[in-house]
């Protein structure tokens, strides 16, 4: 199971930068692919104006092992299908309870409910801004953001 990530402490923490489209692509695919294996309470929070951890956390709930591994399979391959990429770093799968891929940029966490609740990430970076998104969405509010 992935510690906690903490906030940098850093006073040159980085002003938000614009999205890359490789960033953006990342972002879009691992949200659909979450959609698509019906994990609930899909979030993306933007962490550029706020860490250099990421720019981009994207949340997601599953309601069993099972589907939390569907879940998180299920973003691998949309994401190595269609850009190539790998995630550099993964962990969780022993447990399924926490499943993180870390693509750089964009961190994907799959959580249950009660490790999601006890972690709670977006209380952890209350300063970033998040999106909650639902199915259907057309584009992800946070991109429309200006870069400061």
């Amino acid at each position: 199971m992935p510690d906690a990530p903490t906030k940098p402490t850093r006073p040159d923490a980085p002003k938000q930068r614009p999205t890359s489209t490789e960033t953006r692509t990342l972002v879009e695919l691992a949200v659909a692919a979450m959609l698509d294996k019906k994990a609930a309470d899909v979030t993306v929070m933007d962490l550029r104006g706020v860490s250099g951890v990421a720019d981009f956390f994207v949340i997601g709930t599953g309601t069993s092992d099972t589907q939390i591994k569907a879940i998180a399979d299920g973003v691998r391959m949309g994401i190595k299908e269609t850009t190539s990429e790998l995630p550099w770093h993964r962990e969780g799968y022993q447990s399924l309870v926490w499943v993180l891929l870390d693509y750089v940029d964009v961190v994907v966490h799959v959580f249950d409910a009660e490790k999601r609740a006890f972690y709670d990430l977006e209380r952890l970076w209350g300063d970033a801004p998040r999106e909650l998104v639902e199915d259907g969405y057309e584009q992800i509010a946070l991109f429309d953001m200006p870069a400061s």
